[in-house]
């Protein structure tokens, strides 16, 4: 069958093509629910749905349970939670232009079976771009709180949700539903985005107000979801005991009432369906409006205000019937692609940037786009001199959708990405799995020093007290600190430190205690300080362990990118690999990094690794532990197991001798229980090892 986009000559075309569409569509869902790390645009999204459902439509035998077009985002992450929605948390169908809109409205008649001069009032407020929610409250009080997921099971985010402003934990009032659960859209404005991306390095920022906020409300630490200052509307409710009133309208003011927080009245609007001029008029204002909003939306809402008629309405497939969502067009404009830069961010990563002729975009002067990776570059063939179209479809880092081929000059070359840093010249590498390419100057690149020194002396690494990153980018601006062992000589600019503002003598005489308390440092630490790519804090025992010393283990690390033998060395040791052997080797071919090693080996006395003699049932042992721990901290867990000489792994293979579940173990306890390996609970465990 031929229709549009689809050729299909067959049924089997249709179902490779269904396949692919699923496939792709489910890869964007889960990074985009899960990972709030999209892979594409909202209006790319929207166009492989759409084409996934025509296929279905015209092809009906495909369709399966399992379809996206019949699921509702992604699965929970394992790290949280899990609590099944009480009434199933789903999706709304999306209209794109204006014979979309009709089409609805005219379903909505005929499945009403309304006469022509029969009206139906209709609830319009703009589709926040944010991150949907559900809040229990039995009684007045806050109960728990889920995100959507994949709207039968959401993730627990009750104490996060506490953090978000105006937020009530406890009703107003005292004529409460007995049970009320209310949904709205957690987001964040764009003056706090703006404040946050500032302070992160380039290749870990948001790309738009909708990640960073179901990044900062999906933390494990509410401490860091407070840190970001979140927002919430509140649009409808889910269980509820009684109702809140006769019509959607009359309803939401009640939840005001109640003391959640409502969209503000200029974007909340009633109207009739017999008047859609006026909605359409709306839908326009509201859409030439939205660059000045404080908050990213990408469409208007519309809802059948009668309750009653909701009802008879009903669901279907993933969606209600009685409501719509209007999406906007993506935010275009045509300029000059001047150029591409190559900006090295705090951990490594090469991104690329283009320089754009200065154009307005969706009210906004746009003279730079993200082009993501060199990959990116190469699938759209991106190059220096073309005429590109450049669009903002709610996010706040315009991107690059497509070159005008037609204008390209006769002259015109490929780009190629640069194989060293611009900014140290080191070599940088790309790993197979990955579209990053990295520069491997690590302690040696200054765009990358703040961060590896940060690394350097945190928790875990040398520990050093007082010496946070505010202090270390301080020290680092005035001259004071351009290498690990500067640190270690900070005790001769005693006096410069003291008589900092905010200082003074009793802060300066505490660091430099820190620091020569941290001169002892054990050789494990001192591999994990290095902030080497692949190496943690296990893979740092694994090495102390076999080269036991720091002078043998630099002496073999310094033969690696000559000596096949010591790379075999390397590579043969269990837990390494060749993955993290090329990530060591390539540390090690920069002279830069030999170096700072050599001065640091000056500064130090390094301990060397001491293997554990203890008899303990679990010497010797790999376990893994997975789901949420009740007794014990993960970290707690983990040194534990290690103080008693077995070998923390974090992953569940053949060669796994234990593996501890706490609640809420997913697929490590599935693979576990399918190799037949021994599974303990948290207090059998203690058990075991006293």
């Amino acid at each position: 069958m031929r229709n549009g986009a689809f050729i299909c000559d067959s049924l089997e075309d249709a179902r490779r093509l269904w396949r692919k569409l699923s496939y792709e569509i489910s890869l964007h869902n889960k990074m985009y629910y899960q990972h709030d790390a999209p892979l594409i645009s909202d209006a790319e999204y929207d166009e492989l749905f759409r084409r996934l459902q025509e296929l279905e439509r015209l092809f009906p035998e495909l369709q399966t349970p399992d379809s996206p077009t019949q699921k509702v985002g992604a699965p929970p992450l394992e790290k949280f939670a899990k609590v099944k929605h009480s009434v199933p948390m789903l999706s709304l169908n999306n209209a794109f232009d204006e014979e979309d809109v009709r089409e609805w409205r005219d379903r909505v008649r005929k499945f009403l079976n309304l006469g022509e001069q029969e009206i139906i009032r209709l609830w319009l407020e703009v589709k926040i771009d944010g991150l949907s929610f559900s809040a229990r409250f039995e009684h007045g009080k806050l109960v728990y709180a889920l995100t959507r997921g994949d709207g039968e099971f959401g993730e627990v985010i009750t104490d996060n949700i506490k953090t978000v402003e105006h937020f009530p934990a406890q009703l107003k009032g005292e004529n409460w539903p007995e049970v009320l659960e209310v949904r709205g859209e957690i987001y964040m404005s764009h003056i706090q985005f703006k404040s946050i991306n500032d302070a992160l390095p380039e290749e870990d920022r948001f790309a738009n107000t909708r990640n960073a906020a179901a990044g900062s409300l999906r933390q494990l630490d509410a401490n860091i979801t407070a840190s970001r200052k979140l927002n919430y509307f509140v649009y409808g409710w889910g269980e509820i005991s009684e109702p809140l009133g006769e019509t959607q309208s009359d309803s939401i003011r009640r939840l005001q009432k109640l003391g959640f927080a409502i969209l503000p009245p200029e974007y909340l609007h009633l109207s009739l369906t017999d008047g859609i001029g006026r909605i359409f008029d709306y839908y326009k204002g509201v859409s030439a409006l939205r660059a000045k909003l404080e908050f990213d939306i990408d469409g208007l809402v519309y809802k059948v205000d009668n309750l009653d008629y909701q009802k008879k309405l009903g669901f279907v497939g993933r969606a209600p019937r009685w409501a719509l969502a209007h999406k906007f067009p993506a935010e275009q404009a045509i300029t000059a692609l001047e150029g591409i830069d190559i900006q090295v961010g705090r951990t490594g990563a090469l991104t690329p940037v283009a320089r754009l002729k200065p154009i307005t975009v969706g009210g906004v002067v746009v003279s730079n786009a993200t082009l993501h990776n060199e990959d990116e570059i190469a699938r759209k063939d991106i190059r220096i001199g073309d005429v590109v179209t450049v669009q903002r479809a709610g996010d706040v880092i315009p991107q690059i959708v497509s070159v005008d081929v037609s204008k390209r000059q006769g002259n015109s070359v490929a780009y190629i990405f640069p194989d060293h840093c611009p900014v140290c010249g080191s070599i940088a590498v790309r790993d197979e799995d990955e579209a990053v390419r990295r520069c491997t100057g690590g302690l040696s690149c200054e765009a990358q020093l703040v961060e590896r020194l940060r690394h350097f002396v945190s928790r875990g690494a040398l520990d050093i007290e007082g010496l946070g990153e505010k202090q270390i980018i301080g020290f680092w601006q005035d001259g004071l600190i351009n290498n690990p062992a500067d640190i270690f000589r900070l005790r001769n600019n005693y006096e410069a430190i003291a008589n900092r503002e905010g200082w003074g003598k009793k802060s300066a005489d505490n660091l430099m205690a820190a620091i020569e308390k941290s001169r002892g440092v054990a050789f494990a630490k001192l591999i994990f300080a290095l902030g080497i790519r692949h190496v943690g804090d296990i893979t740092a025992k694994l090495l102390a362990k076999h080269y036991g010393s720091f002078s043998a283990w630099f002496a073999a690390m310094k033969q690696l990118p000559d000596a096949g033998e010591a790379l075999a060395t390397l590579d043969n040791i269990d837990g390494i690999g060749p993955k993290v052997a090329a990530s060591i080797t390539q540390f090690f071919a920069e002279i830069h990094n030999v170096e700072t090693l050599e001065k640091l080996a000056q500064e130090l006395q390094i301990v060397d690794f001491e293997a554990t003699t203890l008899d303990s049932p679990v010497s010797g042992k790999t376990v893994v532990f997975t789901g949420s721990l009740a007794k014990l901290t993960r970290d707690a867990a983990k040194a534990g197991a290690e103080r008693l000489g077995a070998k923390v792994a974090s992953s569940v293979s053949a060669k796994t001798d234990f593996v501890i579940a706490g609640a809420d173990a997913g697929s490590k306890l599935k693979k576990a229980t399918a190799l037949g390996i021994k599974i303990l609970s948290e207090d059998e465990w203690i058990e075991m090892i006293g």
